[in-house]
């Protein structure tokens, strides 16, 4: 098999995704300081069993040795899990370990992973783990390939340009900012944020994944708030999304002239209702009846 620097995960839906893989280089650097957080933990207790070494040294040095193995594996192993795949090294580094096939961590991978990390260390400074990466396809060490993981590297992303992604776009939605209100109050930050990754990565998709991935968005969004069907009329799954997006991350945002012949009637909603719409926070918004604040695994 060829060497390959990028992870690609195709969702069942046709969409496929890439992550840049890590390199040897990068990972040493991010065990460096992992290797020094470690080292400072164990000098710190080493001082505590300074006094013991006069009565028995070659035991204390054979105690302390076992303990640096025992605590940078606790340590891996703790961080790996609580941050999803980073320690602090990786964290500064920007590199996380991941599932092969792009599933979340499992706790006896990262158990696993790291508990070999004593033979991808053998004889010294990792050389059984780095040859493992050198000449692998993904850039796995001995550990990876028994936990069936790799080590990606996370992209600095640029902030989307919104005024250029919706520029001259006529908003269908802005006639109703009553109910604009309202689903910016149930919807959580994942979910307008999978709906803003889908339009900035819209070009990048084949025409029939493109779609249906669109028609599962809104109709996701659709179900959180009913717009009045004027309000729908004649625009693609992909159009309503993009108006979606305005909304959720321009909400104070004037609305365009309104194109001849589309009727711009807002409902009319009680008092006390319109007042709530308008001023509720997002966390009051979570005991509305029928809202979801939870991040959906798919939409």
């Amino acid at each position: 098999m060829s060497k390959t620097n990028t992870l690609l995960i195709r969702t069942p839906e046709g969409i496929v995704f890439s992550q840049p893989l890590a390199g040897p280089l990068s990972r040493f650097m991010a065990w460096l300081i992992d290797a020094a957080i470690v080292f400072v933990v164990i000098s710190v207790v080493g001082l505590a069993l300074a006094m013991l070494t006069l009565l028995a040294g070659e035991f204390v040095q054979a105690l302390h040795l076992l303990l640096y193995f025992a605590l940078s594996s606790i340590y891996s192993i703790y961080f790996e899990w609580s941050w999803r795949g980073q320690t602090f090294g990786k964290r500064v580094l920007r590199l996380r370990v991941v599932d092969v096939q792009g599933l979340r961590l499992k706790f006896s991978q990262v158990v696993i992973r790291n508990l070999l990390r004593v033979v991808d260390m053998l004889p010294l400074f990792y050389l059984v783990g780095g040859i493992a990466c050198v000449t692998s396809r993904r850039a796995q060490r001995l550990g990876d390939f028994a936990a069936n993981t790799v080590v990606v590297r996370i992209p600095k992303l640029a902030e989307p340009n919104l005024d250029q992604l919706m520029a001259g776009k006529y908003n269908s939605l802005r006639g109703y900012p009553h109910l604009e209100a309202r689903l910016r109050q149930r919807t959580s930050a994942a979910e307008a944020g999978i709906a803003l990754h889908a339009l900035v990565r819209r070009d990048s998709l084949e025409p029939q994944a493109r779609v249906e991935l669109f028609a599962e968005i809104a109709r996701h969004f659709r179900d959180k708030v009913q717009f009045p069907a004027e309000a729908c009329q004649d625009i693609t799954d992909e159009q309503y999304v993009r108006n979606v997006v305005d909304s959720l991350y321009r909400p104070n945002r004037a609305p365009l002239v309104v194109p001849s012949g589309v009727p711009l009637v807002v409902p009319p909603l009680g008092g006390s209702d319109a007042q709530k719409a308008a001023t509720s926070s997002p966390a009051e918004a979570g005991t509305t009846s029928g809202t979801t604040n939870g991040t959906p695994t798919r939409l």
